[in-house]
């Protein structure tokens, strides 16, 4: 690859990743009101993809394996009760995540 090839490739990457800003603005931008199916997937959406998140992460979880999936029950169980107890999803996953790997690293 040359070095104007990898320029291009920028340069397209920014421009899509704009026209991809600004397309919403151009569309339901101004005085124009939001349509109503936009503000029911703004509503429903975030839930769905939690709810994929979470089936995509446990798929893999064999409870006939060695650990019998423990670790895993553990750390939805610390994400699931930080969310109810602080609401901060940032804080949830995080804490989460790190109950998980150090689970799998030290205990299991």
């Amino acid at each position: 690859m040359t070095n104007s090839y990898l320029i291009i490739m920028i340069l397209i990457m920014i421009a899509v990743t704009q026209a991809l800003r600004f397309i919403p603005f151009l569309i339901f931008g101004g005085n124009r009101e939001t349509p109503k199916y936009v503000e029911y997937l703004g509503k429903v959406l975030p839930y769905a993809i939690m709810g994929m998140l979470v089936v995509f992460c446990l798929k893999g979880v064999s409870i006939t394996g060695p650990t019998h999936g423990i670790p895993e029950l553990i750390s939805v169980a610390v994400v699931a009760a930080l969310q109810v107890w602080k609401r901060n999803t940032l804080i949830s996953i995080l804490c989460g995540t790190v109950c998980y790997m150090i689970l799998i690293q030290f205990v299991f």
